[in-house]
């Protein structure tokens, strides 16, 4: 039967079925020998997929792992070439294809998830099922109500765009800046660092705690571990 590519790419773990598009756009990926396009319907069963020459093959047990990563870590599978910095694959001692879902900012920190399963990759970062994601944000000075009524409504970014609506409660202060609990369902590159700017709020350190359903728990920085099966039938259910 046959399927589109990217949701092909993605059962086999290549991750969700956005980044697989990206694979096919990049011209890195192949069917019978034909560079493939993006809405190409393709039968796994006959036809030769192959990225960056190498064949593709379905993930034989779907792995679900929890990941505090650190500040000063890529969220990426690989660096680019010339970029010697770490990246969250490199923290886990495993040989299976895994990618990361829920990117992070370089100096951001906190829960990422780490798996084969594409089809939940999709699931969780596609924007129509609504998935929540849960910050700490330290800021550095003190918000009063006004700068809190504006991130809860939405502000317009320097590109034009607003954001959406978002919970942010203030936790409680240290020193001269602030802790914020920030509940959001969008996630633009660099938002919650670009409203606290616009806002007049800079932020020291961005800290996700939470994935959906998912948890960080008292995982340390650079430490994981795996998912439970209630956890991953959570994560599923939405």
């Amino acid at each position: 039967m046959e399927e589109r590519l990217q949701k092909i790419m993605a059962r086999a773990g290549l991750g969700s079925r956005r980044s697989c598009e990206e694979l096919i756009i990049a011209g890195r990926v192949r069917v019978n020998g034909e560079v493939a396009g993006i809405g190409q319907k393709v039968d796994s069963r006959v036809d030769k997929i192959t990225v960056d020459g190498r064949p593709i093959k379905p993930a034989e047990q779907k792995i679900y792992l929890a990941l505090h990563k650190p500040r000063y870590v890529l969220s990426t599978v690989e660096a680019e070439a010339g970029d010697t910095r770490q990246t969250v694959r490199d923290l886990i001692p495993m040989r299976e294809r895994l990618y990361p879902v829920g990117r992070l900012d370089f100096d951001s920190e906190g829960l990422i998830l780490m798996t084969n399963d594409g089809e939940l990759a999709n699931r969780l970062t596609h924007p129509r099922y609504g998935h929540e994601k849960e910050y700490r944000v330290l800021v550095a000075r003190h918000p009063d109500a006004e700068q809190l009524a504006a991130w809860r409504r939405g502000v317009v970014l320097a590109e034009g765009e607003r954001t959406a609506p978002a919970d942010v409660r203030l936790e409680n202060t240290k020193g001269k800046g602030s802790w914020l609990r920030i509940v959001m369902q969008e996630g633009r590159k660099r938002q919650i660092r670009e409203i606290g700017s616009l806002l007049g709020l800079p932020v020291v350190k961005i800290i996700r705690v939470r994935i959906g359903s998912l948890h960080l728990g008292l995982l340390k920085p650079g430490h994981w571990r795996r998912l439970t099966a209630e956890e991953v039938k959570a994560l599923r259910a939405k």
